[in-house]
């Protein structure tokens, strides 16, 4: 990393968007202490998040979907969204947002006794989505969601993460499908080899040369 500056403002979709390689899962996991950065500050609502560990960055409100979805293959579905609220007390409170994950997931009502590890990969990454919701986050970090997902999964997934949104939660995302995540983002920053190289509203980035000849090819797209 060269040393980047982006802002996440309150309620708004925010994304990450470059080739592999060009820093955007580093920045997410320096943001939820998983890496640490050797210079530089990380505030939230005021607050540094610098030398944090992660599990008081996810009671400050931060939680993050990784990658290549990461869920406990060897347990349940409901067993892993309760997982998700691993930090939390408040019985009737879980029991009310899995009744949320379901709403949200009706499949995953479905498959509740099942082992999360014989889920489908659309399956599975509706499952990371549901149990990071239960830690009731304020700022969502997904690091691609739509990876390795058919084209009709990928639309869902969106619609279910602007669902999420609109519902009042603050989402920070990473994604390789840069014409999907656009339409979806209030702003976002194009990031290479470590630095911010271009930055504007998704309407903007959407209809600039530059990220249309670099990452607007034959991608997917979504009406959201």
């Amino acid at each position: 990393m060269k040393g980047i500056t982006l802002t996440v403002p309150e309620g708004r979709i925010v994304s990450l968007i470059g080739a592999n390689g060009a820093g955007k899962s580093t920045t997410l996991r320096a943001i939820c202490g998983l890496v640490k950065p050797t210079s530089g500050e990380i505030t939230y609502n005021g607050k540094s998040l610098v030398g944090l560990p992660t599990q008081d960055i996810i009671l400050e409100g931060i939680t993050m979907v990784p990658e290549g979805r990461r869920v406990f293959p060897n347990l349940t579905v409901y067993e892993n969204l309760l997982l998700g609220a691993y930090a939390r007390n408040d019985v009737q409170g879980i029991s009310s947002d899995i009744k949320r994950v379901f709403e949200l997931f009706p499949r995953l009502e479905e498959r509740q006794n099942q082992l999360a590890g014989t889920l489908s990969g659309g399956e599975q990454q509706m499952l990371a989505l549901g149990r990071a919701l239960m830690s009731r986050p304020k700022l969502l970090m997904m690091d691609e969601p739509s990876l390795g997902l058919a084209p009709l999964v990928v639309k869902n997934i969106f619609e279910k993460i602007k669902q999420i949104h609109d519902e009042g939660t603050t989402i920070l995302l990473i994604e390789q499908n840069a014409k999907a995540a656009l339409e979806l983002s209030d702003y976002a920053y194009v990031l290479e080899t470590g630095k911010i190289v271009l930055e504007g509203t998704g309407r903007e980035l959407i209809s600039n040369s530059e990220v249309k000849k670099a990452y607007l090819g034959e991608e997917i797209i979504g009406d959201f």
